[in-house]
């Protein structure tokens, strides 16, 4: 039995039958699943894979929040959400105004917005680490956990001021009279207050992360070395219920996880203070998505009466921080640094290509990036016809094995962002047709074999619905506007450029 055919076989992901598309019940959000450009259509198929992804999203849907998957990932995820939502919009503002107001009510009190938002009618069996482990409403206190939730002590990737500003754009209307931008700037600054000041542990002006967890990309061969310090918790001290749901194949090592265990309980024993821990990595994708949600914070504070100046003058500083410090003009690419160590890693990973989602980077730059991209290590539009998560020529590729070479759906949209913004039309057309498509082929997969599209992990992924519907609403031919740089709003022409 080949991968897909088990995937599909013990596919427990949805708990029915993927819904048709159209108004929901009295108590949800009327669905608006009609309207828009629709660009995937080989077969006359795009109204069907508009309706499908809509039903995952339906499916996933909790009513206060979507899951990433009803089986691996009962929980609300950080990013998943703000990608989520970035979907959403298409179907349902108000959904989408929903999902980001649920997480922003779980942030602590220093600004951090936890990576899960734990949903107290799940058992706490069903994944691991779960809210017992965290302990963050007692290990978190004096960061000011909230009481009234359960969450994890750790973050995600930034999305979310970008997620906000692409939510409110959907239906400025809707978002002003229910005062959505006016209640999540506050939370969206103090976010970002957070991950400037107390997660500039490299003392120049980048975000780091403290766990591999942090970034998104799990069990990245960027993180093997800076990894290497941490003991490993004892197999026994732990049960992963991932390995239920996931191929083990797929999955990160037992090795990764007993460290992962063990950052994380270091972490929560020190009262998830910031800056002891051995663990510490500047990430060129988390600062990136900084950088566009210092943007995005931008507009947001001018719809709100304020210039937003300060902000694009802040996201520039950090464009710059980035090139002085994760730029390597040898690699064309931009690398982690491990802080503690205070060099960079050596290793490619799609991380290193996220920053070309951002317009202002210089020419010489991008242009490298986009070689980078194109060239052996990546292979995109020769080997690949998506991104893959890792170098193809690394000593630790692997297609299957989590971010250690598959591709992803989320960083594939962010990349095919950046080749819009930087006038690489054709292959941002090429690599949009190619995520639509294999959206369609396996079932919304969680990621896939770079080389093949085969899926591997969950089926009915949240976010893979969410961005494909993203992309079904796009316009071929019209990618990032220039004007429109920060948001990926074509319908936005621009702002405060002070």
């Amino acid at each position: 039995m080949d991968r897909t055919t088990r995937l599909s076989a013990r596919r427990t992901e949805r708990t029915g039958p993927v819904r048709a598309s159209g108004p929901q019940s009295a108590s949800g959000p009327r669905e608006n699943v009609g309207s828009g450009p629709v660009v995937y259509d080989p077969s006359g198929s795009a109204g069907s894979l508009h309706a499908r992804a809509a039903g995952v999203l339906a499916d996933n849907w909790t009513g206060t929040s979507t899951v990433p998957s009803r089986g691996l990932y009962p929980h609300q995820w950080s990013w998943d959400s703000a990608f989520i939502a970035i979907g959403l919009r298409h179907l349902s503002p108000l959904r989408a105004q929903t999902e980001l107001e649920t997480l922003l009510g779980a942030q602590w009190a220093d600004g951090r917005i936890p990576h899960i938002v734990f949903n107290p009618s799940v058992p706490l069996d069903a994944y691991f680490p779960s809210p017992d482990f965290w302990r963050s409403s007692a290990a978190g206190r004096a960061a000011g956990a909230p009481r009234t939730v359960q969450t994890s002590g750790i973050v995600q990737p930034p999305v979310h001021s970008l997620a906000a500003w692409l939510v409110h754009r959907s239906d400025p209307g809707l978002s002003r009279a229910r005062g959505f931008l006016t209640r999540a700037y506050p939370r969206l600054a103090a976010w970002h207050r957070y991950l400037l000041h107390r997660r500039d542990l490299g003392g120049g002006g980048l975000a780091s992360v403290v766990h591999p967890w942090e970034q998104g990309m799990d069990n990245s061969p960027v993180w093997d070395a800076p990894l290497s310090r941490i003991a490993p918790a004892p197999a026994h001290s732990f049960r992963r219920a991932d390995l239920d749901h996931g191929t083990p194949e797929d999955r990160p090592t037992a090795l990764d996880y007993g460290r992962y265990v063990r950052l994380a309980a270091d972490y929560r024993d020190g009262g998830y203070a910031d800056g002891a821990g051995a663990f510490a990595v500047e990430d060129p994708a988390f600062n990136a998505l900084l950088i566009a949600s210092e943007h995005a914070l931008a507009r947001i504070a001018r719809e709100l009466g304020a210039t937003g100046t300060a902000r694009h003058a802040r996201a520039e500083r950090l464009t710059a921080a980035l090139m002085d410090r994760l730029w390597d003009p040898a690699k064309g690419m931009f690398l982690c640094r491990d802080v503690r160590e205070g060099a960079l890693v050596p290793e490619r990973s799609v991380s290193g290509l996220v920053p070309l989602l951002l317009p202002a980077l210089p020419r010489q730059i991008a242009a490298a990036l986009v070689r980078t991209l194109r060239g052996p290590h990546f292979g995109l539009g020769g080997a690949t016809r998506l991104v893959p998560s890792y170098d193809l020529l690394g000593e630790a590729f692997d297609r299957h094995r989590y971010w250690r070479g598959p591709a992803w759906f989320n960083t594939g949209w962010l990349v095919e962002r950046g080749l819009g913004a930087h006038g690489e039309q054709a292959t941002a057309d090429a690599l949009r047709e190619a995520l639509v498509v294999t959206a369609d082929t396996t079932d919304f997969a969680e990621y896939v074999d770079p080389y093949t599209g085969e899926g591997c992990g969950a089926l009915g992924f949240g976010w893979t619905a969410a961005l494909t519907l993203d992309l079904l609403h796009d316009r071929p031919g019209h990618g990032v506007s220039p004007m429109g740089i920060d948001t990926f709003d074509k319908r936005d022409k621009g702002g405060d450029r002070r």
